[in-house]
């Protein structure tokens, strides 16, 4: 058995630390006259961080679980839930033909930037392709996370580097109450990833490499990719009953698997070509399948030119909302295929010989 190590966490904050960080959120003078009342909030809620309550509601996770008796949090069991509902839904030939369409940019005019996002306008041009081919479109804004009040995806805390099925599907690591880690946007996205048939990214290209919001959301669908989904195996969160378990042989099972993607990637300097790669070659090791190469895109729209007219340079620029089109076109096609049985994945049955 392999060590388990320690000695990185920072110690448990002190009671006057933990009141000025929760009394962040009350800045607002308009808060002054609830201030007894903020204080009973901020004693309990020190009560919650000092005993260290991740999961305060509980049940026994029941038949089907490893160990019946484990006390299984509430909210993860029914975000399972949905997921296995979503799963069925997805696996149902009744079911209308469904592409999750994710517009990338943290921008849109309902904040600092106050003007939408070229991303916005190309995902609006693919979901009418989309539309136009008979695909229910599910549109997922990562811009909401700039804009909408209480929406957030918390960051990937890495359980997968220490044992793989340490790393539960859907992700238990949030909610954390004793810490304020509430309100995890991922609980429903995961749910929209499940449901999907196919999937289409539309993204900027921000420092050579993938936006902010979109990239928490791929560090957090790690659990898609070989995640345990059942935490009672585990202990919860213990790392010594993880890491056996992976040592006495993990099959890594890739729980989005089989769907068809398309990837859209625009920029206007440079690092369009690196994006696009690296978003192509994550959902090919999650096991999705490309729509052809018409559905892997990078371009520049308005290459060197002012930020200020680059909306008229995409007006401008009819050849690229139509390629954006054609990577639409490209999966509906994909889904078709998916759907009746005749997709092509040649390597499909082989067995990796290290399928970490």
């Amino acid at each position: 058995m392999t060590d388990v190590r320690k000695g990185q966490a920072p110690p448990q904050l002190s009671r006057p630390a933990f009141r000025e960080r929760f009394r962040q959120a009350f800045y607002d003078p308009a808060f002054r006259a609830a201030d007894d009342a903020i204080d009973r909030l901020e004693a309990i809620a020190w009560e919650g961080y000092e005993q260290d309550r991740k999961a305060p509601l509980t049940s026994p996770a029941g038949p089907g679980f490893a160990d019946p008796a484990y006390k299984l949090s509430v909210e993860w069991r029914a975000t399972s839930e949905r997921l296995k509902a979503a799963q069925a839904r997805q696996e149902d030939p009744a079911t209308r033909s469904r592409v999750l369409l994710v517009c990338g940019s943290p921008r849109n005019d309902g904040s600092c930037p106050g003007e939408i996002s070229k991303t916005f306008r190309l995902a609006n041009i693919a979901g009418e392709a989309l539309a136009a081919a008979g695909i229910e479109v599910d549109r997922l804004d990562l811009s909401r996370l700039t804009s909408e009040f209480g929406l957030r995806i918390y960051p990937c805390k890495g359980c997968v580097s220490t044992a793989m099925p340490l790393c539960h599907w859907p992700c238990s690591c949030y909610p954390t109450h004793a810490f304020g880690q509430v309100g995890d946007w991922m609980a429903e996205i995961y749910e929209r990833w499940v449901a999907a048939h196919g999937v289409l990214l539309v993204t900027p290209v921000h420092w050579y490499q993938a936006t902010s919001p979109l990239k928490l959301m791929i560090d957090r669908l790690v659990c898609a990719d070989g995640g345990n989904p059942d935490p009672t195996a585990t202990g919860g969160k213990d790392p010594v009953k993880a890491k056996a378990l992976e040592l006495a042989g993990w099959p890594y099972p890739k729980h989005l698997a089989g769907r068809v993607y398309g990837v859209a990637v625009h920029g206007d300097v440079s690092g369009v070509e690196s994006v696009r790669r690296a978003l192509c070659d994550w959902l090919d090791w999650m096991g999705l399948v490309d729509a052809g190469p018409m559905a892997r895109l990078d371009r520049f729209i308005g290459y060197y030119r002012p930020y200020a007219t680059s909306h008229e340079e995409l007006d401008r620029d009819l050849d690229v909302q139509e390629e954006v089109r054609n990577v639409a076109r490209a999966v509906a096609n994909g889904v078709g295929q998916l759907r009746d049985g005749t997709l092509s994945a040649p390597d499909a049955g082989l067995a990796a010989p290290r399928p970490k």
